[in-house]
């Protein structure tokens, strides 16, 4: 975690998770518990099984590559979570070995993947579980992106703004730095109290 010299409650804005920032992915997914590799501490973002069918629905929009589908689940996480390449390529071979996919070689080695009618099959036979899994995606997004807290988020940039802008051009005292401590330490308590 990576904390810098503002504390715990500013660490968000030099890249901690969410989860330290009171998101729990566990309540939000249903409590089904914590496991390695998930994007919130430990917490697994999909039940088992349930990557496979994000991946297929992206391809059923249009064929992909790896990393594109990486970047499609993160934008619509709006950042907030991101795949591993190994979840999401032997997913993809997974896919492949089901008959559901198949990658098509493109030049330079990389594959291009597609869904089969198998696969789209599958995606039809699992709609309601399918159409539950991209609600929650989009919840999550709105909880986190959506207004009133986007004016959340803009009252932070402005604070960061604040904060890191140098007074005049020169850098800023001691004494300057240990009243911005003090103020951000106040505004930090405050909204404990809210």
């Amino acid at each position: 975690m990576h904390q810098g010299n503002c504390g715990p409650r500013f660490g968000w804005a030099f890249g901690m998770r969410p989860e330290n920032f009171g998101f729990d992915a566990g309540n939000f997914w249903g409590s089904r518990g914590r496991s390695r590799g998930g994007p919130f501490g430990g917490g697994r973002m999909f039940d088992q099984g349930h990557l496979k069918f994000v991946i297929l629905r992206l391809l059923d929009e249009k064929p992909r590559h790896g990393y594109e589908i990486i970047k499609e689940i993160e934008d619509r996480f709006g950042g907030m979570y991101s795949p591993s390449p190994g979840t999401v390529y032997p997913t993809l071979t997974m896919l492949e070995d089901l008959g559901y996919a198949r990658a098509l070689p493109e030049e330079g080695g990389k594959k291009i993947y597609e869904i089969t009618e198998e696969g789209r099959k599958h995606l039809a036979e699992n709609q309601p579980l399918i159409d539950d899994i991209f609600s929650k995606i989009a919840e999550f997004a709105q909880n986190i992106f959506g207004e009133p807290m986007m004016e959340v988020h803009r009252g932070f940039k402005n604070v960061g703004r604040a904060v890191y802008a140098s007074a005049k051009g020169s850098s800023r005292t001691p004494e300057q730095i240990r009243k911005i401590k003090e103020i951000l330490e106040r505004a930090a308590t405050e909204i404990d109290g809210v």
